[in-house]
C-alpha cells in the first residue's frame, strides 16, 4: 500500500478516503455513462433540429428542481444531503424503467428521459464533488482530486461497455434498472467517506459541523454568486465551458445522424466514443493531474484544454468531417474530465461550507444549463441562417479563447485565497 501511496500521492491514513472516493465516483459514473448513450439516442429520435428545445426544457426543469434541492440543503444535516438526494433520484430511475418496459417507443417518454437525465447528470455529479470539497483540505484536494476523478473515468469506461453489450439483451429498461442499483451503491460509498472524516475532523469542523444544517433559504446560492466576484468568474467559466460543449454536441448529433441510421447502432457509436474518452482520461488522472496541480498550480489545469480547443475548432472549420470531429471531441472531453473538472473543483476548497453546497450547485446546474440553452439556440440560429458549420466553429474558437482567459484569472485568484487562508 505504501508503494501505491508514493505512486499516486496519498498517505497511509488517507487510504480509506481514497477507496471510498473511488467507489463513489465509479458507481455514480458507471450508472450514468451506461445511460448516456441511451439519452443521446433519445435526443436523435426526436430530430436533431429539435435539440435546442430539449436544451431549453432541461434548463426550465433545472430551474424548477433547484428550489427543492435548496430546501434539502437548508434543512438537512450536511452528511445527509447526498443520501436524501440520491435516494429520490433512484426512485425516479425506477419509474423510468417501468415506463420503458411498457412503452419503449413513446417519443414523449424519450424526451422526458433526455431532459431528466441531463438534470440528474449535473446535480448528482456536482453534489458528489461538493461532499469531497467539504471533506478534504485544500492541500489534500491538490494531491487527491485527480486520483479520485480516475474513479469517475473508470466508471465512465465501464458504463459504456456495459451499455453497449447489454442494450441488445435487456433493452433500455434493463439498463435503467441496473443504473439504479449503482446509484444506491454510491450512497454507501459516500457514507463510508463521512465516517472516515469523523475519525479525524478538519479544523473547520468546529465552526461548521457536518451534523448541523446549513440553514438559509432555497434560493441562497444565487445570492452568494452575485455577491462574489470570484464566484461570478467561476460562473462565467462554466458558461463558456457549456457553450463549447454544446457547439460540439450539436455537431456530434448532426454527424452521427447522417452517418448511422439505426438507433441501436447509434447507441453503440456513442458508447464507443465514451469508452475511448474515459480510457484517455483515466491515464491522465492517475499519473499527471495531481502532479500538475501541486507543481504548476490549479490555473494550468483550467487553461490547457481551452487553448487546445482553439486549435481544434480551427481544424474543424477547415475540415468539418466525422473523423476530425471525433478526434476533437475525444480530446475535449478527456481533457475536461482529467484536467478541467478536478481543477474546477479545487477552486471550491478555499470557500466556506455554505458556498461549497449552495453556490456551487447553483453554478453547476442553473448556470451550466442556462449556458447550454443559450448556446444551443445560437448554434441552431447559425445553422439555419447560413448552413455553414465553419462559421460556428470559428465562433467556437473565439469562445474557447475567452474560456482560457477566465481560467487563468481563476487560477491566480484561487492561489491568493489559499495563501490568505
Amino acid at each position: 500500500m505504501r508503494l501505491l501511496g508514493r505512486l499516486f500521492t496519498f498517505h497511509d491514513d488517507e487510504t480509506p478516503a481514497v477507496v471510498g472516493g473511488l467507489a463513489l465516483f465509479f458507481l455514480l459514473f458507471a450508472g450514468y455513462f451506461m445511460l448516456r448513450p441511451v439519452r443521446e439516442t433519445m435526443g436523435v429520435a426526436g430530430g436533431i433540429d429539435n435539440l435546442q428545445w430539449l436544451f431549453t426544457g432541461t434548463f426550465i426543469v433545472t430551474l424548477l428542481a433547484l428550489p427543492l434541492f435548496g430546501w434539502v440543503v437548508a434543512r438537512a444535516r450536511r452528511r445527509r444531503i447526498l443520501p436524501w438526494t440520491y435516494g429520490f433520484l433512484a426512485s425516479n430511475l425506477l419509474a423510468f424503467a417501468l415506463v420503458f418496459a411498457v412503452q419503449p417507443d413513446n417519443l414523449w417518454v424519450a424526451r422526458a428521459f433526455y431532459i431528466w437525465l441531463s438534470v440528474f447528470n449535473l446535480l448528482s455529479i456536482s453534489l458528489a464533488w461538493s461532499v469531497l470539497a467539504d471533506l478534504f483540505s485544500n492541500e489534500q484536494a491538490k494531491r487527491l482530486f485527480g486520483l479520485l476523478a480516475a474513479g469517475a473515468s473508470l466508471g465512465g469506461l465501464v458504463g459504456p461497455i456495459l451499455g453497449t453489450l447489454l442494450v441488445g439483451v435487456v433493452g433500455h429498461a434493463g439498463l435503467v434498472l441496473l443504473a439504479t442499483l449503482f446509484l444506491l451503491g454510491s450512497i454507501g460509498a459516500a457514507t463510508y467517506l463521512q465516517r472516515w472524516r469523523d475519525r479525524a475532523p478538519l479544523p473547520a469542523e468546529a465552526e461548521h459541523p457536518r451534523s448541523r444544517p446549513l440553514g438559509g433559504n432555497p434560493f441562497a446560492g444565487a445570492g452568494e454568486v452575485l455577491r462574489s466576484p470570484y464566484l461570478l468568474m467561476l460562473a462565467l467559466f462554466v458558461v463558456l465551458l457549456a457553450s463549447i460543449s454544446t457547439f460540439l454536441y450539436f455537431e456530434q448529433a448532426r454527424l452521427v445522424a447522417q452517418t448511422f441510421t439505426d438507433r441501436t447502432r447509434q447507441t453503440q457509436v456513442f458508447g464507443l466514443i465514451d469508452t475511448v474518452v474515459q480510457a484517455l482520461a483515466i491515464l491522465t488522472q492517475l499519473f499527471f493531474t495531481g502532479r500538475i496541480a501541486r507543481r504548476m498550480g490549479v490555473g494550468v489545469l483550467l487553461v490547457a484544454v481551452p487553448l487546445v480547443m482553439v486549435a481544434g475548432f480551427l481544424w474543424l472549420a477547415l475540415a468539418p468531417v466525422f473523423a476530425v470531429f471525433v478526434v476533437v471531441m475525444v480530446v475535449r472531453r478527456a481533457g475536461e474530465y482529467a484536467l478541467v473538472r478536478p481543477g474546477r473543483e479545487m477552486l471550491y476548497t478555499v470557500l466556506p461550507a455554505e458556498q461549497k453546497y449552495r453556490a456551487k450547485n447553483f453554478i453547476d446546474t442553473v448556470v451550466y444549463r442556462g449556458g447550454d440553452a443559450l448556446s444551443g439556440w445560437v448554434k441552431r440560429g447559425l445553422d439555419v441562417l447560413g448552413e455553414h458549420p465553419q462559421l460556428a466553429m470559428l465562433i467556437g474558437a473565439g469562445i474557447a479563447l475567452g474560456w482560457a482567459a477566465t481560467g487563468g484569472w481563476l487560477g491566480r485568484r484561487q492561489r491568493r485565497l489559499e495563501q490568505r487562508n
